[in-house]
């Protein structure tokens, strides 16, 4: 298990929020939708949580 959170699951999850904010900020340079950039921006916020939830699961089982 925590082999599988700390070497699949916490990569995976680091990268949907990298690929997120990079689309955010393309979004902001080329004067895109606000609706789409507050939209980016809730789904950026999920998926940090999301992220620092895993990394505090793979840190607690890597300790046992």
């Amino acid at each position: 298990m925590a082999t599988f959170l700390s070497s699949f699951l916490l990569p995976v999850a680091l990268c949907a929020v990298a690929l997120v904010l990079l689309l955010g900020l393309i979004n902001m340079m080329r004067g895109g939708s606000p609706n789409r950039s507050q939209n980016l921006m809730r789904w950026r916020v999920i998926l940090q949580f999301v992220a620092i939830i895993v990394t505090m699961l793979a840190v607690w089982a890597l300790g046992r």
